[in-house]
Parts: C-alpha cells; structure tokens; sequence
C-alpha cells in the first residue's frame, strides 16, 4: 500500500535526516514544540503546548448503532482486518481505498459471500482523502506504511471521523503531538490498533495484575524481535520498500507490540506515566552488508547500498514517575526465535512469555506446575476471553487477538463508552521511537518522554478490564 512518494510527504515535515542532524537540544526543540535544558548527557523537557480542552481518556463519544467504515490500505494487514470486521454486528463496511486497483479486487472478492458492497477508491495518491470525506462514514481504519498513519489519521479526525491506525501511529514527536491536539479538538477516537494487548497471556496477565496477584508491579519487558531481514530486502512484500526506508533510522523503530501490554498493565497514562529514556543500539551487522551483495547482482539494489542502517539490536530502558521500569528491545534481522517478551515482575510474582510459552512463577524454586497454570488460567480468565475467546480463535488474526481488538472497539463505539486505548497511549507508546533516535545518536544520553497528558494521568482511571459496561455486540457466524 502506498499513497505518494515517501520523501516526498516526510520532506513536508522534519525528515529523518534533519532530525538526526539536529543533533544539538535547541535544535530538537523546536521540532518537538518543547523548551528544554541540557544537563550532560541529559536532555531535559518541559510541555509548552496549549492545556487541553477536553480529556480524550475515558472520554465516550455518541453511541453509534451501526459503526459505518472505511477501509484505506488492503496491502498486508488491510484485508484480514476487513474480513475481521465483516463478521462483527452493526459493522457496515462502507468504502475501501488503495492506490492500486489489483487489492481493491482481491478485497472485494473475499466480501463476495456477505452484504457488504463497499464503493472503491484507487488510482490517485490523494483518493483516501476524498473517502474520508465522505459524510456517510463514521471510522477510517488506517493500514498503511508508517509515514502515512498520522496524515490519514488527522485528515480522517478533521473531517469528522474516528480514526484506528495500524501501528506505530507516528514517528515523529510532531506527529504525535498533532494526533493528540487533533483528536481533543475533534473530539475524535484516535486509537492505535496495537492487538498485543489482546493476546490471550497478555490479557491473563493484566488481569492478575488488576487483582492483585503479582503484588506491586517493579518492572516489564517486551520486544520485538523477529527475522524479517529477507522480507524487508523483497521488492513484492512492502510497496516502495518502504519498510526498508524506514529501517534506515536508527532505534527502537517498533516499539509498541513489546510497550502496549506492560504500559497497560502498569496504567501508563492512567495513575503512572513514562518519565524518561536511554536507548543504545548494536551496529548494523547484517543489512547493509546484504544491500551490497544484493546491488552486486541486481543494478535495483544499487540505490540501497552504501546506506547507513539501524543496528542489529537496540535496547531502550525506561523509567516512570512511580519508579518502575520497562525494558525494550528491537530486532529485525538477527536469527533468533520470535519474541515479544512479555515480562512482569512483582514483589509476589513473575510471568514471562516468549521465546517459550507463557509461564508463572512465585519464587525462586521455578515455574508453577501445567496444572496450577491451567487452575490460575480458569480462575483469572478475562471477561472478554470467557466471552468471546473461542470464537475470536475460530476467526482468527494472530490466533484471535486481531479479532478481539476489533470486536473490542466496535463494541465500545456501539456502547457508546471509552475505548481501551485512546490517544494517548497512541502518543506515548509510539514517541519511544523518535526519542530513541535521539538517544542512540547522543551516545545514550537520557531523555524525557512527553507527558501527552498534560497532568491529566493523576487522575485517568485504569483501563476496564471486566467489561463492565458494553458486550453486547454480536459475533455473525463463523
């Protein structure tokens, strides 16, 4: 999927090259939209943008009967999410949108069987605009590269839209700080479709956190660590390859499947927020190398090589206002099991999942037995995994967690309540990526994450887990 030329639409903002560039904390100020003060190695930051006007944490938007999408990117994850969607009471989908008219025919093809008969757009770089001008649409849900998530995002928000965007939902600061402003002004969802947070361990492990079995939460880890190196060198799998591109930034580039479930579960934005971060990275081992050899055999690659790319392993640690930590790591290329690395720590318990399946322990003697696992699991099982659990894995989407997202937050626009994730967490969990490029560039220098919130995560309650409002969407059969 691609709209527009990638330079292009990143030169209109402050691109990679000049954020890197930078270099000096004036000169990152005035990108941020921050004033700020250097101590050392330390980059230090205070919020000079406007107090909100209205809460978007916990804010519930009109109840909706029937939620009207339109669907802009149907390259890689855009036509499981339509399929998904299709199976979802009070879901009509509406309209879809790719620059190349092949997907949209593949999609319309997998809605042959169903009630659906979306109107089309493709053929021009500016087509997903006039879908969201429509006046007969009330969600763009956003599967496109990176550098077009926050464009389509707030053009959707400004043209009375809620938006859900694939993830990261920006990777600028600037970015983020639009989404935010846009979304409060609007008085529009703003939501990032990050599914790890609906992973069936990650749910279990919120919810024993919510009830107290891991007694006070220290620290959290998560990753993402996943061999894609050949993929990211294909000139079919990503249009413009422009996953590439973005690999030619250097941090922790994808980190909210790894952030999303711990931030959750340590109510990030909720009653604690991110206060600051240093970040560090290997040094590129493997894609350059492979863009020579590659550019050696095909004149195609000639454009690749000799660039600089992020390092194999980056490893970014946060701290947060109530002295908790979380560590990051993010690696795309290196020969390793895939991993997310899911893990807690409490004053009373442990739980960590990947490479290895999901495990708990309450002491240093090792893991709880299958059967204490498979009790605590039946005891703490999630109200929307003892709803929907099995049907969400017959439907499937990463083994059910995409479905349940998408089940999640069509029920909440239908209910007329909060959303699970709004943009804050949009914000926060996708700065990570911008601030490490800083960090890494300033020989892992500490610097502040923005408080989104402007104070407001004092009072922010917790996510609900217990589905105490909403669940009465229906699933259409399986």
């Amino acid at each position: 999927m691609h709209f527009g030329n990638q330079r292009q639409i990143m030169g209109m903002k402050k691109n990679r090259r000049t954020f890197l560039k930078i270099g000096s904390l004036a000169g990152l100020s005035a990108l941020s939209g921050w004033s700020s003060e250097s101590t050392g190695a330390t980059r230090r930051t205070n919020t000079t943008r406007n107090p909100a006007n209205v809460n978007m944490s916990g804010y519930a938007a009109p109840a909706l009967d029937t939620v009207r999408i339109g669907f802009v990117g149907l390259g890689n994850r855009g036509p499981g999410a339509v399929v998904r969607m299709s199976k979802i009471e009070g879901v009509e989908i509406k309209a879809l949108c790719d620059l190349r008219p092949e997907r949209i025919r593949h999609v319309e093809q997998l809605l042959e069987k169903t009630n659906h008969e979306p109107a089309t757009y493709t053929g021009t770089e500016d087509a997903w605009k006039r879908m969201c001008e429509r006046e007969d649409l009330d969600l763009i849900y956003i599967a496109t590269p990176w550098y077009l998530h926050t464009p389509m995002a707030v053009y959707a928000m400004e043209q009375g839209k809620h938006a859900a965007t694939e993830v990261p939902a920006a990777i600028t600061l600037e970015e983020c700080w639009q989404l935010v402003e846009v979304s409060e002004k609007t008085r529009k969802h703003c939501m990032m479709l990050e599914n790890t947070c609906y992973d069936f361990f990650e749910l279990l492990t919120l919810n024993l956190a919510r009830q107290g079995y891991f007694g006070e939460i220290i620290h959290g880890e998560g990753a993402y660590i996943h061999d894609i190196l050949e993929g990211n060198f294909s000139k079919t799998k990503y249009f413009d390859m422009w996953r590439l591109k973005q690999n030619m930034r250097n941090g922790s580039l994808y980190p909210t499947h790894g952030l999303g479930p711990v931030a959750q579960i340590m109510n990030i934005n909720r009653g604690d927020r991110m206060d600051y971060l240093v970040s560090v990275s290997s040094r590129d081992f493997m894609m350059g190398k492979m863009a020579g050899e590659l550019a050696e055999r095909d004149a195609f690659y000639k454009q690749f090589a000799g660039k600089s790319y992020r390092g194999n392993m980056n490893t970014t640690t946060i701290k947060t206002q109530l002295g908790k930590t979380i560590l990051l790591q993010h690696d795309v290329t290196s020969p390793r099991p895939y991993s997310r690395l899911h893990t807690i720590s409490g004053t009373k318990a442990y739980a960590q999942k990947y490479p290895e399946p999901g495990k708990i322990s309450e002491g240093h003697e090792g893991w709880l037995s299958a059967e204490a696992m498979q009790a605590l699991e039946e005891n703490f099982q999630p109200p929307i995994v003892k709803k929907i659990g099995e049907l969400a894995r017959q439907i499937g989407g990463h083994g059910g967690m995409d479905f349940l997202m998408d089940w999640r937050m069509i029920d909440c626009l239908r209910n007329g309540i909060p959303l699970d994730m709004d943009v804050y967490d949009a914000a926060a969990w996708s700065s990570i990526g911008p601030l490490s490029e800083w960090s890494v560039a300033n020989r892992s220098g500490a610097i502040d994450v923005p408080d989104f919130t402007r104070g407001a995560w004092k009072q922010n309650t917790p996510v609900d887990v217990e589905l105490t409002k909403g669940g009465t969407t229906n699933i259409l059969a399986v």
